[in-house]
């Protein structure tokens, strides 16, 4: 069962670029028979397995856009810092808040993916990137040069590291790799195209995960490595069938799907633990 839970984490990282580990926890609650520690940690472990491979993968692959260095790694190390903070704080809250809390956001994300999809279709499939030449825009808080390349000044980085420590705090607390602020964060603060906002998510979500996971196995009294190689195991086969996948069926009808699926699972998690 992990590894089908592993399978359809990868599947979601592969065609959208973000949201596999908002499915996980709950399947791990329901399927999987966990604890919500337990799942928090698990997901956080798969998520960090499968997103190193897609990014090491990325990397060496002429076929997509490049990663966005300088803006990922200062999202992904203020991420790093407070992932920590989001998995003691997670133990010392009641099951039940943070199962409601985790719906609570899942149903937002859900909601965020339907009207998106309604009112961008165009935002549903991965963008190749495109010319930079008149990108720079004074709407945003990092502006890019003629190259494409992130000016860091010092707006910029703050907005970088706020957003960072939020995405943190929320990635060890409920144990999501936090792709679906990521992704709109980095959409929001630049001018960047959609495929190079997904492939950097990729990166930082890689880095959190693991400041996350690590926290939990030092935070943690039992440590199930078996469940996180059969899901991380899974992760990664699905990453590779979602990414060889993703621009035949990445379109607004899959973009539905995801939401309302996600919202049915959050549902029945929330109804199970009352």
């Amino acid at each position: 069962m992990l590894l089908i839970i592993g399978l359809l984490i990868g599947l979601i990282l592969g065609l959208t670029g973000a949201g596999g580990s908002v499915f996980a926890v709950p399947l791990l609650l329901l399927l999987g028979g966990m604890s919500m520690a337990d799942a928090t940690g698990i997901s956080l472990g798969a998520v960090a397995v499968t997103t190193i491979y897609a990014s090491l993968r990325n990397t060496f692959s002429r076929n997509t856009p490049s990663v966005l260095w300088k803006p990922g790694l200062i999202l992904a190390f203020s991420g790093a810092l407070t992932a920590p903070a989001g998995q003691w704080l997670g133990m010392h809250i009641s099951e039940l808040w943070l199962v409601s809390s985790f719906c609570l956001l899942a149903a937002i994300i859900a909601l965020r993916m339907w009207v998106s999809a309604q009112k961008n279709p165009a935002s549903a499939i991965v963008v190749r990137a495109g010319n930079f030449a008149d990108t720079p825009s004074p709407d945003h808080l990092c502006n890019l040069n003629p190259t494409g390349q992130f000016e860091l000044r010092p707006r910029c980085v703050s907005g970088l590291l706020i957003g960072g420590l939020v995405v943190g705090v929320l990635s060890g607390l409920l144990g999501v790799g936090g792709g679906f602020l990521i992704v709109p964060l980095l959409l929001a603060l630049s001018a960047v195209t959609m495929a190079q906002a997904v492939s950097t998510s990729l990166l930082i979500i890689a880095l959190i995960s693991s400041s996350g996971f690590i926290s939990h196995l030092l935070l943690s009294e039992t440590q199930h490595w078996q469940w996180l190689i059969l899901a991380a195991a899974g992760g990664v086969i699905g990453m590779i069938f979602g990414q060889a996948v993703s621009h035949k069926v990445a379109n607004v009808l899959l973009q539905k799907i995801f939401a309302v699926s996600l919202l049915i699972v959050a549902t029945i998690t929330l109804a199970r633990q009352l």
